[in-house]
């Protein structure tokens, strides 16, 4: 048996120094921002920007870099530092809504995924920085930006043909990620 995963918690690919969350954008964005290793334009900094942690989770939510507009996935490690930065200074969108108008930071709750996209019966975080804290983001905590859009492609193909067990091989580890207890409970974690 594995071990009991909270209803929600964040999973995550983590080390000492950073954690790695999942954006997907177009070409034009995602270009530009992995040869230059950091976002620079056309990414926007006037607008809320997406981070999540969970690979499935974007996976369903760019349908394997099918959508749109999220044809590239991208692997943004940033510091650790600036992700627990983001987190104490987030609000859950559940929250009150004036609350929530006026917080630089939205956390929201959604189902993890499957590798075939169906809903689990536990969470997964999305974090999402706005205006006033894109430029951290953008320019202290980034660390590296790496495009996954060949990695996703190959592992969308062998879930499409019945591979699943090979394409699970292909995905991240993502494990949970330690959060001292007044942020957890802050964020509601558990």
């Amino acid at each position: 048996m594995g071990p009991v995963t909270q209803l929600r918690e964040i999973r995550a690919d983590y080390d000492a120094a950073g954690i790695v969350l999942y954006q997907a954008y177009a070409p034009a964005i995602a270009g530009p921002a992995v040869a230059a290793n950091r976002f620079v334009a056309p990414f926007s900094r006037g607008r809320m920007t997406w981070i999540k942690p969970s690979f499935r989770w974007l996976m369903h939510r760019s349908n394997w870099g099918q959508k749109p507009g999220q044809t590239c996935v991208l692997a943004v490690r940033i510091s650790r530092a600036g992700w627990e930065q983001a987190l104490a200074r987030a609000v859950p969108t559940t929250a009150d809504p004036a609350a929530v108008e006026r917080a630089a930071v939205h956390v929201q709750w959604d189902p993890e995924r499957s590798l075939s996209g169906a809903a689990l019966n536990h969470y997964s975080i999305q974090v999402g920085v706005g205006r006033g804290l894109i430029d951290a983001f953008a320019d202290e905590w980034t660390i590296s930006i790496t495009d996954l859009t060949p990695r996703v492609r190959r592992i969308a193909e062998l879930v499409r043909s019945g591979r699943a067990s090979q394409a699970a091989r292909l995905l991240p580890p993502e494990r949970p990620y330690p959060l001292n207890p007044s942020l957890a409970r802050e964020l509601a974690i558990g």
